[in-house]
């Protein structure tokens, strides 16, 4: 074993390690969704987060959370993932996975929706990482701008 694949194998190893801690905070928020546990939930955020429960609509806050996580637990919203990306650099992720939820509005109808989930995370000082900016409709930029051309360089 050279001294350089003997350095890049252990850096490789403490990556997926880190790695793994990251889905782990997004798994252990939505399992704490999926239980309507709001105070789990909320343990994955940094304070001053921000949450998109819309698209083009952040909400920070804690009340502010709360009440949103609370609408979408009360709408027995549940949610699929379709693979997982995580890129990582030093203190800081971004956790990329498409979605879909499905959830009964107060009438009693079926709801449905799908995106692209874009997390920002930031290691803490004692390890954990935290989600900053959490916006499941990351692919809604595309949405609005249809068939159109991209703008001129």
């Amino acid at each position: 074993m050279t001294p350089l694949t003997s350095y890049a194998k252990p850096k490789q190893e403490k990556s997926m390690d880190q790695k793994t801690q990251i889905r782990s905070t997004i798994d252990a928020m939505t399992d704490a969704f999926n239980r309507g546990d709001i105070d789990a939930v909320m343990t994955a955020y940094e304070p001053g987060a921000v949450v998109l429960g819309r698209p083009g609509d952040p909400v920070s806050g804690t009340p502010e959370l709360r009440a949103m996580f609370a609408s979408f637990i009360a709408a027995k919203a549940r949610f699929s993932f379709f693979g997982h990306e995580i890129v990582q650099a030093g203190d800081v992720a971004v956790h990329l996975t498409p979605w879909r939820m499905t959830g009964v509005d107060p009438s009693g109808a079926a709801l449905s929706a799908e995106g692209l989930s874009v997390a920002v995370l930031r290691r803490q000082g004692d390890g954990r990482w935290l989600m900053v900016i959490d916006n499941p409709f990351g692919d809604a930029i595309q949405a609005t701008r249809g068939n159109a051309p991209p703008p001129a360089a």
